[in-house]
């Protein structure tokens, strides 16, 4: 079987910790080229795990040999460089948040659709064994209907492990378009879409820079999620979450309560109302240390997609969800109104 060629643009954070290693410990992939604005950042990355380097993007798309690529760009540049890679012929996968926009974001399922290749949204918390449990205990019925849930990802903000700290584009809105909402508060729409497995149709919001003394973006949000069933939960993001993080999700049924991240030992716990507890050992979330999980299985997950021709489940259609519900979000907080989820 011949090696998938893949093209990585960007060499900061997530293309370091993610990307690239996992690209490059797959047995069926090559990784042919780096792209990234600081030359010599892509330079060395091609030194270390071979291919070209390049000092723009352009130069990636434009290789006939180059099968896929991966978007690791600040999320102003997710759009036009999936759009060209798709327009190329070649499959992309794409970090989150996917897009700025609707428009953005169903320009590159159109592109992906026109060129008869993958487009894949890099949201990884679904692929966490304690997430892929969670569902299918809320699947079982373990818990009775669901009445009311909460979810949070916070820590001490990017500054911390960017590449270029407190001066990267996370915190530059033309840029980023979003901090905290679309650095963490995008990872957890998209998995409470695909856990609950109901659209979330109304959202309420304070969206807001409260906590940095610089950049121009988010650092913390509390939003109220209503789902089509009717109920009600809350997501917060935040970047100034200082010390330590909270990536737990917890979720309260008719007959019991599912928690999930909130115990190290057992990340996944059920308490029912009748006394029964069940703890389940399933490993920690993805991190970029020591204790949690090394993989974060999007990379299997994309060339597996290639590989079998099969589309990716994680798709650009799944994306454009989660990043419907941070639009919502965002109107809200700056209108000050409820608002209803505007699903393409």
């Amino acid at each position: 079987m011949n090696k998938i060629r893949v093209g990585v643009i960007g060499c900061g954070s997530i293309s370091r910790h993610r990307h690239t290693p996992e690209f490059a410990s797959h047995p069926d992939v090559e990784i042919a080229a780096f792209a990234d604005i600081n030359l010599k950042r892509a330079t060395g990355f091609a030194e270390k795990h071979g291919g070209v380097a390049y000092e723009n993007w352009q130069g990636i798309i434009a290789l006939p040999h180059i099968d896929a690529v991966s978007v690791c760009t600040p999320n102003a540049l997710h759009a036009p460089i999936s759009i060209a890679a798709s327009k190329a012929g070649k499959h992309v996968l794409c970090e989150k948040p996917m897009a700025t926009s609707e428009e953005e974001a169903s320009a590159m399922i159109a592109a992906a659709k026109g060129a008869g290749k993958f487009l894949m949204i890099g949201h990884n918390q679904r692929l966490a064994a304690m997430h892929i449990k969670a569902k299918e205990l809320l699947q079982s019925g373990v818990i009775g209907k669901l009445v009311t849930f909460r979810t949070s990802f916070s820590h001490p903000g990017p500054e911390g492990w960017s590449v270029d700290g407190a001066q990267s584009w996370f915190f530059r809105k033309e840029e980023a378009f979003v901090g905290s909402m679309g650095d963490l508060g995008v990872h957890k729409a998209d998995l409470l879409l695909w856990l609950l497995g109901e659209d979330i149709t109304d959202v309420s919001a304070f969206v807001d820079r409260i906590g940095k003394s610089f950049g121009d973006v988010d650092d913390n949000a509390v939003c109220i999620l209503r789902t089509k069933s009717g109920a009600i939960g809350s997501l917060t993001a935040s970047w100034t979450h200082d010390p330590g993080e909270d990536n737990a999700t917890i979720i309260y049924g008719t007959k019991g309560i599912l928690r999930i991240g909130v115990d190290p030992t057992h990340p996944v716990t059920v308490s029912l109302a009748n006394g029964e507890k069940q703890l389940f050992q399933t490993g920690r979330l993805q991190t970029n240390d020591a204790n949690g999980q090394s993989e974060s299985g999007i990379i299997r997950a994309f060339i597996q997609a290639i590989q079998t021709g099969t589309p990716p489940e994680i798709s650009g259609e799944e994306g454009h969800r989660a990043l419907a519900v941070i639009l919502a979000c965002l109107e809200s907080s700056k209108t000050g109104q409820h608002i209803a989820v505007k699903y393409a």
